[in-house]
C-alpha cells in the first residue's frame, strides 16, 4: 500500500502560502522506507535548510574558495564558552559602538563576507558562529534551544567585547538577537538590528497562522520521521550536494547572482562535520522557543528592521511580516524598510541596500 506524506518547509517562520511537498513509500515492504528511497523522492530544492556552514579555522583546499573568503577563515579566533569552543572574527577600531553579527540558520562568519569590510571602516565588527554552526563546535546529542544561542551572545558581550554593542541578526540569529536584548540589564545592548526576523526557531512557531494548523499534525510527523537516524542522515546527505544547495539558495534570493562558489561552500562544507546532522535535527524538530511578538514589547534600545519583499520564509505579508510592519507607529524607537528585490538573507543578497540604511542608522547612535 502506498503512503504518501506531506511536509512543508521549515519556514523561519511565517510562510504567507505555505505548499506542502509530497513523497510516497509503500508501507507494504519495510525496503521501501529506506533512507535510499526517501531521498529519491523528497523535493530537497524546495524543503529543507541545514545548519551547514564554513570551517573558519581550516580553509578549503587551494582554489575552490576565493582569497577573501579564505581570509576570513583565517582570521577568527577561538572562544571557550562552557566547555565548548565558539569560533568569531574581530575586524576594525572605529569610534562607534561595536557591531555583534549573528548569522541565521545553516549559515555563519562567512555569510556577512560582503559587509565586514566596509562596517569595520566606522567601527569594531564582531561576527560569531553559533554553537552548531560554522566553525563552532557541533557536540553530539545537544538539545539546541532559542535561548541557549541568547545566552551565548550576552556572555560574549560580557566577556569577550566588554563595550555596549549593537546586535545585527538575520532570520534565526535575529530572534536571538532579541531574546538577548530583552534579557539584557541595559549595559550589553546598545541597539538591535533586524534583517528579516525568524518567527521562531521552526514552523511550529506559527501555529495562530490557519495554514500551518491545517498541516501541523503532518508537521509532527515529519519530526518524528527526523528523529530516524537513517532517515534524517539520507535526507540531510541529499541536501547538502552542492547543487541542490545551489537550488536551495537561488529560491531564498532575490538577487540570483549572489548565488555563487563561495556561497555554496559556506553552506556546504560546516554541514561536513561531525554533529553537523544532530544539529539540524534538533533545530528543526525542537521546540520553537519565545515569539518576538511578546518580546519586542520589551526592547527599549533603538531598533532597526531591514525586510527582503521578495522572502518566501519570512514574507512581509505573512504573520511576523505583518507584526513588523505595524511597530514604527507603536514603537518610537523603531525604524522601518522593505528592501525591494530582496530575499531572506538582505546583507548578502542585496549588501549595498542594507549598507544604504544601517551606516546611517549607526552614525545616529554615536
Amino acid at each position: 500500500m502506498a503512503t504518501a506524506l506531506l511536509y512543508s518547509p521549515p519556514s523561519h517562520l511565517s510562510f504567507s502560502s505555505p505548499k506542502p511537498h509530497i513523497f510516497s513509500f509503500n508501507t507494504s515492504s519495510p525496503s521501501s522506507i529506506s533512507p535510499s528511497h526517501l531521498s529519491r523522492h523528497f523535493n530537497t530544492a524546495q524543503t529543507l535548510r541545514f545548519p551547514s556552514k564554513t570551517r573558519c579555522i581550516t580553509p578549503v583546499a587551494e582554489g575552490i574558495i576565493s582569497r577573501e573568503l579564505s581570509e576570513i577563515y583565517k582570521s577568527c579566533n577561538l572562544w571557550n564558552w562552557r566547555g565548548f569552543n565558539i569560533s568569531y572574527l574581530v575586524k576594525g577600531n572605529g569610534s562607534g559602538p561595536p557591531l555583534l553579527l549573528v548569522h541565521g540558520f545553516g549559515a555563519s562568519i562567512a555569510h556577512w563576507r560582503r559587509n565586514i569590510d566596509i562596517l569595520s571602516e566606522k567601527t569594531t565588527v564582531y561576527a560569531i558562529d553559533l554553537l552548531g554552526f560554522g566553525a563552532s563546535d557541533k557536540p553530539p546529542g545537544f538539545t539546541y534551544t532559542m535561548e541557549t544561542w541568547a545566552e551565548l551572545i550576552l556572555d560574549f558581550l560580557a566577556e569577550v567585547v566588554k563595550k555596549p554593542t549593537v546586535l545585527v541578526g538575520n532570520s534565526v540569529g535575529s530572534l536571538a538577537c532579541v531574546i538577548a536584548a530583552s534579557e539584557s540589564n541595559g549595559d550589553l545592548v546598545r541597539g538591535l538590528v533586524l534583517l528579516n526576523c525568524a518567527g521562531g526557531m521552526n514552523n511550529k512557531a506559527i501555529v495562530d497562522d490557519w495554514r500551518i494548523k491545517l498541516i501541523l499534525p503532518l508537521l509532527w510527523l515529519v519530526d518524528f520521521l527526523l528523529k530516524q537516524r537513517r532517515i534524517a542522515s539520507a535526507i540531510f546527505e541529499r541536501v547538502k550536494q552542492r547543487e541542490n544547495l545551489k537550488n536551495i539558495l537561488i529560491s531564498v534570493y532575490g538577487n540570483k547572482e549572489a548565488v555563487d562558489d563561495d556561497l555554496v561552500e559556506i553552506i556546504k562544507k560546516p554541514a561536513e562535520d561531525d554533529g553537523a546532522l544532530d544539529a539540524f535535527v534538533s533545530t528543526v524538530t525542537g521546540p520553537p522557543g519565545p515569539s518576538p511578538i511578546t518580546l519586542m514589547p520589551k526592547i527599549s534600545v533603538p531598533v532597526l528592521v531591514l525586510w527582503g519583499d521578495e522572502d518566501p520564509f519570512t514574507p512581509i505579508d505573512g504573520p511576523v511580516g505583518k507584526y513588523f510592519s505595524s511597530l514604527p507607529s507603536k514603537i518610537p524607537n523603531l525604524k522601518l524598510f522593505i528592501l525591494p528585490g530582496t530575499g531572506h538573507c538582505p546583507h548578502d543578497d542585496r549588501p549595498d541596500l542594507v549598507h544604504e540604511k544601517l551606516i546611517p542608522w549607526l552614525e545616529q547612535l554615536d
